[in-house]
């Protein structure tokens, strides 16, 4: 990966292993904008759009992606200039169609054009797959560890347990219905980091040595 240039930074991770915490802390090491799958959900459920929606938007003014993210400011939970996230709650997941995963792709493809970024979530190993600045990391976590985490969030343990297994069938049943691959196939990654014995900030000085960050 070529910091000197426009990069785009992909983690996929499963439920309470930690995962969008270490892109949230990798963004702001390297100072460039995050997203997540819940943004790019609001985007579309806010500004009903679609993929051709989108592709008019850009046809009207090169500056569309800038001003977009000026009327966003309101409905977004903000931590520093280049933090793009909003809170969904306990809402686990939401269903996708063949039209919002086609939106929610050219969303991604836009960002990366306009910005370096660090994106989580939304099968960015396959969008960006043949994107000439790309790295793809997957998050993973013991069990225990997830269960721990969300009831941290404040789950009891009967919820944490029944919501991981409901996310990760609904996130495999996503993975393989638009990648015809599988999250879980480490060939779709840069780098697999193993949560069990390690904290969010060292996974993201492990991404940074990775990409010869000091």
């Amino acid at each position: 990966m070529d910091k000197k240039e426009k990069f785009v930074i992909t983690i996929n991770r499963e439920l309470g292993s930690g995962g969008r915490t270490v892109g949230e802390k990798l963004a702001a090491k390297l100072g460039v904008a995050f997203y997540d799958k819940t943004l790019i959900k609001a985007l579309e459920k806010q500004f009903h759009l679609t993929k051709e929606e989108i592709e008019r938007l850009k046809g009207q003014s090169h500056t569309w992606w800038a001003e977009f993210k000026r009327n966003l400011i309101p409905m977004q939970n903000v931590s520093g200039p280049q933090f793009y996230t909003v809170d969904m709650g306990k809402e686990p997941e939401m269903l996708t169609t063949e039209a919002m995963f086609e939106a929610e792709t050219t969303i991604l493809e836009t960002i990366a054009r306009e910005e370096s970024c660090v994106i989580t979530g939304r099968s960015g190993f396959y969008v960006f797959r043949q994107h000439p600045n790309h790295l793809s990391v997957l998050i993973q976590a013991p069990m225990e560890n997830r269960i721990e985490r969300l009831i941290g969030k404040g789950y009891t343990r009967q919820e944490a347990e029944k919501v991981i297994k409901l996310v990760d069938k609904q996130r495999e049943n996503y993975v393989s219905k638009y990648t015809k691959s599988s999250r879980y196939d480490t060939r779709n990654y840069d780098l697999v980091i193993n949560m069990a014995n390690i904290n969010e900030d060292l996974a993201v000085k492990l991404i940074l040595d990775y990409i010869g960050v000091k």
